[in-house]
């Protein structure tokens, strides 16, 4: 199966990581199952956003099995002649995708009106307002609608070729690059761009000792002097101190932090939603979906839907 890889002025090099799954692939396979060409316009050395260039062949007159769009740090502006091309890739392709920004190209030559699609979350409002015929969902790691895929911002085109590769070769190959390329997991398409665990994050070992606890002890009730205990600090010192490091009250802290606890939970497990609320924190599905609602604007039945969602699109036949 022939990948090409689309780059043109200013791409981002990130793009190309996901070009290593489909080599990764190969070695796990035990065989050349993908050939990967990367190819622009015209051909020959194209500069990155870096700096850097990458040598390409032109993608006049080739033949894929795959083309993947790359992103920029900019939102590209494709040339006619790229746009053209593009174009004309479905239904001559099995998959047309785009990483990250790279939906803008897609979106500038057509093929994504009518269909779903997401980029990075900081560009898909624009996405969305400049293309009004493509369903843009924000907040979505990647999504495949038929042969056309798009993925959010970079990295998360490593987690949209795995899962060319589960649908090609299996889930235990594309478990075996992932273990390979030392990836805790791959992310589904609906699991969301946004991590309250991650984003969260304190200035003094104190503060952090008390998110850390918070973490770990979700099921608690994560009182303020119980978290205050954990830090070392007075009620009235923690308060101070986590507001002026965070920017929130700890009971706002803890709810999100429950919340993306059980968001992940929701996306990446079959636990009913009593036994998700349960091992949250939240106490009572009743009170976990206010906060859904309070926090997503739907509740955590559609949340997992729409997880499962782009599950089984990733699974359908070709």
């Amino acid at each position: 199966m022939r990948i090409g890889f689309v780059i043109y002025p200013g791409f981002q090099m990130m793009s190309l990581a996901a070009g290593s799954v489909f080599e990764f692939a190969n070695i796990c396979a035990g065989e050349e199952i993908y050939e990967l060409v990367t190819v622009s316009e015209h051909g020959g050395a194209v500069r990155s956003s870096t700096g850097m260039a990458v040598d390409s062949e032109s993608f006049a007159g080739q033949d894929f099995d795959t083309v993947l769009v790359g992103g920029g740090v900019e939102v590209p502006r494709p040339s006619d002649g790229l746009r053209a091309w593009i174009a004309g890739r479905l239904p001559a392709v099995r998959r047309l995708g785009a990483i990250c920004t790279g939906a803008f190209v897609l979106a500038e030559s057509g093929v994504l009106n009518g269909r779903r699609a997401t980029t990075h979350w900081l560009l898909a409002r624009e996405l969305g307002t400049r293309f009004p015929a493509i369903q843009v969902e924000e907040d979505r790691i990647f999504i495949i609608d038929g042969p056309v895929w798009s993925s959010a911002g970079m990295t998360a085109g490593v987690d949209l070729a795995l899962a060319m590769v589960e649908k090609d070769l299996g889930s235990d190959i594309a478990r075996s690059v992932a273990r390979k390329l030392v990836m805790y997991h791959r992310r589904g398409g609906g699991q969301t761009q946004h991590s309250e665990l991650l984003e969260m994050a304190a200035k003094s070992d104190r503060i952090e000792a008390a998110l850390t606890y918070a973490r770990q002890n979700l099921k608690n009730p994560l009182s303020v002097e119980e978290l205050a205990g954990a830090a070392a600090l007075s009620p009235r010192q923690f308060s101070r101190a986590f507001r002026a490091e965070t920017g929130q009250s700890p009971a706002k802290a803890v709810e999100q932090l429950r919340l993306e606890s059980a968001r992940l939970m929701l996306e990446q497990t079959r636990h009913p939603v009593e036994v998700i609320a349960r091992e949250s924190g939240f106490a009572d599905p009743e009170r976990m979906r206010r906060a859904f609602l309070r926090a997503f604007g739907q509740p955590p039945q559609a949340m997992r839907r729409a997880a499962r969602q782009d599950v089984r699109s990733t699974e359908a036949p070709a």
